[in-house]
């Protein structure tokens, strides 16, 4: 039977995708639900699962093709032996792919290794099938401790190895093999951008914009013509997070199956500076200021190919057990491109963490429509004057970058004095 595959609705407000990545190649068998192209909109970028199992005879667009959504894009047949015979035919092949380089090369190449035919399993458990999908965080990680996914008992569906499962494998120090050349390069390639393939000598390389960079770059552009943006920056002495943070981790593991991070306790402070100071919690509408009830807050993740905001909804009232496994989710969603578009809108906040790369601290541009988004700098030990002495103390940077046209300068700083207090004196009873 003939199976029409349609390029799908992402959200009310959005009416066409643009095809990033076939995942299956025309001819190719493929499960219902396994990813079969990717998709990238402006709201999210997207991996579109396969609405039946069969084998994929017709692909109508091809990568980097802009589509409206509902128009058919490929087609599957259920029925092998039609599928045999329409394979056998001079049909419309698979429009090639563009040569890609530099940058944009880098997301392309690697997920193809996930429908590459797996051994099975020899640990018991859920066997993972000969085109078992591996998510790209949990490839990630194999590639990182030289493990094939292939050996690591699946629990999810359909035999499918999960994160919690790749982690406990590597907790139990299971034997895992060196990391092959392959997996040795991407691990560059993850450390340092890709190096540009200058051909035949020419000076300079041309590599058309992702999508999501063109979004990127839109946004970035009309934010600085809309806004006008002031910074602040505040010093915090993150001694007590940094104790608490090691004192419980172990139990958080334990309990809610998650590591605890510094996130929740960011989002904690800052939801309660927030409600001290709601203007910050605003947005403008022309000469209307636009108050907000709920406390959106969103987290910036960076990804391989860009930058994404995934919003924590009505933020103050999770506590930072529910926090910490909401910033687990939608970071690690957010990377294996499993996010919905109303989890990237709406937001009143945003908080971004360059210091998780080693800045300092940084000057982020505003989140439209909000009106302020906190920098999070690097904590590091440094030599502070305590009570007239001198003591080594995890100190970082907390930055602000906020809308003047509503926010004065001393409303961000009493803001940041808040968020400072609350951080510096945090209450073990929100553990």
């Amino acid at each position: 039977m003939r199976v029409d595959v349609i390029m799908p609705q992402m959200g009310e407000s959005i009416a066409e995708g643009t095809i990033v990545r076939w995942i299956k190649k025309a001819g190719e068998t493929v499960a219902r639900d396994e990813p079969l192209f990717e998709i990238s909109t402006d709201k999210v970028d997207a991996e579109i699962p396969s609405p039946a199992a069969g084998t994929l005879v017709e692909i109508r667009s091809k990568e980097g093709d802009t589509v409206p959504v509902n128009e058919v894009v490929a087609i599957l047949e259920t029925d092998a032996a039609a599928a045999s015979s329409r394979a056998s035919l001079p049909a419309k092949a698979e429009p090639a792919a563009a040569p890609r380089s530099g940058a944009a090369a880098a997301p392309v190449a690697a997920p193809a290794a996930a429908s590459a035919p797996r051994a099975p399993s020899r640990e018991g458990g859920h066997v993972a099938g000969p085109r078992a999908f591996v998510s790209p965080v949990v490839r990630r990680i194999a590639e990182e401790h030289g493990i094939d996914p292939a050996v690591v008992p699946g629990t999810g569906a359909a035999g499918r190895v999960t994160k919690k499962d790749i982690l406990t494998y590597v907790e139990r120090g299971a034997p895992v093999a060196a990391p092959a050349p392959a997996q040795a390069a991407r691990a560059e390639r993850q450390a340092a951008p890709d190096a540009p393939a200058f051909a035949g000598g020419s000076p300079i390389e041309r590599v058309p914009m992702t999508p999501m960079r063109q979004k990127i770059a839109e946004h970035m552009i009309a934010s600085r013509r809309t806004s006008a943006h002031v910074q602040s920056v505040f010093e915090i002495d993150m001694s007590r997070v940094v104790a608490l943070r090691e004192q419980y981790r172990g139990l958080y593991e334990q309990r809610h199956g998650t590591k605890l991070t510094y996130t929740p306790f960011f989002v904690k402070a800052a939801c309660d500076g927030l409600r001290a100071w709601p203007i910050v919690n605003a947005s403008v509408e022309g000469t209307t200021v636009v108050y907000k009830r709920e406390l959106n807050i969103g987290i910036a993740v960076a990804l391989d190919w860009g930058l994404i905001v995934p919003v924590i909804r009505n933020a103050d009232d999770l506590s930072m057990a529910g926090l910490n496994k909401k910033v687990a989710d939608l970071a690690e969603r957010a990377r294996a491109k499993k996010l919905s578009p109303d989890e990237v809108q709406d937001g009143t906040f945003t908080i971004t963490n360059p210091g998780v790369f080693g800045g300092l601290f940084g000057m982020p541009i505003i989140n439209q429509p909000q009106v302020a988004i906190l920098g999070i700098g690097g904590i590091e030990k440094r030599p502070v004057v305590v009570n007239d002495a001198i003591a080594i103390r995890s100190m970082m940077y907390l930055s602000m970058s906020y809308d003047h046209r509503v926010v004065d300068g001393a409303v961000a700083d009493q803001f940041l004095g808040r968020v400072k207090k609350f951080l510096e004196s945090f209450d073990e009873a929100l553990l």
